[in-house]
């Protein structure tokens, strides 16, 4: 049973986090090249702005604050997923190699199988699934060992290792590529925020909407697996079935998100660590908490990269690097 005062302190940390990602939001809604200033957000969203107003907050602003929003919440809760199924404080979907799978997956796609304008957006996601999940099955594969289990360090090295020899993989496919179809996985590789339209956040919420609270559902059960396999087992706890479908989840999530976002790191290692630091390691304490931290770190990201250089900005999954890399270092240096 949780203790009340938690209960309370995470409820707490809920109402302040909404506030500042409502804050962000607006920040995110009237900065940007194209001008709409911030007195004018209100009256455009009730009806009462010109046409060019309303261009740029319905058909620019609000899908990227949308998109980049729910791409964090995916993100977050994928990481948080894996570092507890693999007892590993490094695991994020960005550094083992499964974002790699999923962008081999979708530049092969984008590259050679022709498919209409109208289905793309919503294609993008199972094939990005398809990619990552192989991806991570061979990793977890690779990390296992037969007699001791997964090792969580050498999780991180293949990886690792699966990352790079994704990323020379990715160079093959493009080197004989159009330019036009080049500069989309350029971007992607990035991390630049590029499936910025209505149809796109569509193609996504449907998989947040199913994968989130499952993996809220199953909370109890990541408590569980945390003490480890012979205090799981002595619970009662099929181990090899509970990894196998959380593991499916965490992927699923990754590449729904990075399917619309490109290749974003270290959202999923930064906002379980933080969730747990402000409301300790219980899963049902820490799960939803991680969740709004991912949503605004990607937000707060791609808002200060898309104005600090205009009009084509500092990709969020540059900005996002340039704040997770020096903690994965750190963490890495402390475990």
């Amino acid at each position: 049973m949780i203790q009340q005062h938690l209960i309370r302190k995470q409820r707490i940390t809920l109402i302040v986090l909404t506030i500042i990602l409502l804050i962000t939001a607006v920040l995110s809604l009237g900065l940007g090249y194209s001008t709409l200033g911030f007195g004018r957000i209100v009256p455009v969203l009730m009806g009462q702005g010109d046409f060019k107003e309303e261009f740029v907050l319905y058909s620019i602003r609000m899908p990227r604050l949308l998109i980049t929003f729910l791409a964090g919440m995916a993100l977050a809760l994928s990481g948080a997923v894996l570092q507890s199924i693999t007892r590993n404080d490094l695991a994020d979907p960005g550094i083992i190699g499964i974002n790699s799978g999923a962008g081999v997956a979708i530049a092969v796609f984008f590259l050679f199988i022709p498919v209409e304008p109208g289905s793309f957006a919503f294609l993008l996601p199972f094939v990005a699934f398809l990619g990552a999940f192989i991806t991570a099955i061979l990793i977890y594969l690779f990390s296992r060992d037969p007699r001791t289990g997964l090792q969580p360090v050498r999780l991180v090295l293949v990886g690792i290792g699966f990352s790079m020899a994704l990323s020379g993989v990715m160079i093959v496919l493009i080197s004989s590529a159009e330019r036009e179809k080049v500069d989309f996985i350029a971007q992607w590789l990035a991390g630049s925020i590029w499936g910025t339209d209505w149809p796109f956040i569509l193609a996504l919420l449907p998989w947040l909407v199913v994968l989130i609270p499952f993996v809220l559902y199953k909370a109890n059960r990541l408590n569980i697996l945390g003490l480890g396999e012979s205090a799981a087992i002595g619970l009662g706890l099929n181990i090899g079935k509970e990894r196998a479908v959380l593991l499916l989840a965490a992927v699923a999530l990754a590449a729904a998100a990075v399917s619309v976002t490109g290749s974003i790191a270290f959202i999923g290692l930064m906002a379980p660590h933080l969730a747990k630091a402000l409301v300790g390691p219980r899963h049902q304490l820490f799960l939803p908490v991680a969740i709004l931290l991912g949503g605004w770190l990607l937000l707060a990201a791609d808002t200060i990269g898309r104005n600090l250089l205009e009009p084509s900005g500092i990709p969020a999954g540059v900005m996002a690097a340039l704040i997770g890399a020096p903690y994965f270092v750190y963490l890495l240096m402390k475990k």
